[in-house]
């Protein structure tokens, strides 16, 4: 499965460490990005949460540049072996995130919904880069 499809994830495979984390690579410059991962409860799915800033030079980010994702426009998460960008990472997010909650629960309204999620996505990035520019911040090096 490419890092951009938007189909429902695997199950993750019995007793694998791998499958029993997830990573989140945001922009913590991005007071948007920092806030929908401060606010976002993921399922017991997953053991454990990885929160990345993609600003830094973690492993992980390495690996998603490695791969071609620009994280300049947007976010990746890496979960059972597979790597989902943009979209695809929100869409990834809603399947495995918590009912818990307002928020999570229209994020899992909206982004559960591949193509209005690919139709949104767009829009958020713009978002994301005009607030940055105006709080003169620089852009995500890819």
């Amino acid at each position: 499965m490419s890092a951009d499809t938007l189909e429902k994830p695997a199950s993750p495979s019995p007793g694998g460490a791998e499958a029993k984390q997830i990573w989140v690579v945001y922009d913590g410059m991005c007071p948007f990005c920092t806030r929908y991962v401060m606010l976002y409860r993921i399922r017991q799915l997953a053991e454990k949460v990885h929160m990345i800033d993609a600003r830094t030079d973690h492993p992980v980010v390495r690996e998603v540049k490695a791969r071609g994702l620009s994280l300049e426009n947007g976010m990746a998460v890496k979960w059972n072996g597979q790597y989902y960008h943009g979209a695809a990472a929100l869409h990834v997010l809603a399947l495995l995130g918590s009912e818990s909650g307002v928020f999570n629960r229209l994020n899992r309204l909206v982004f559960s919904r591949p193509k209005l999620g690919r139709f949104l996505y767009p829009a958020m990035v713009a978002g994301r880069r005009m607030t940055l520019k105006l709080l003169g911040r620089p852009p995500i090096a890819d």
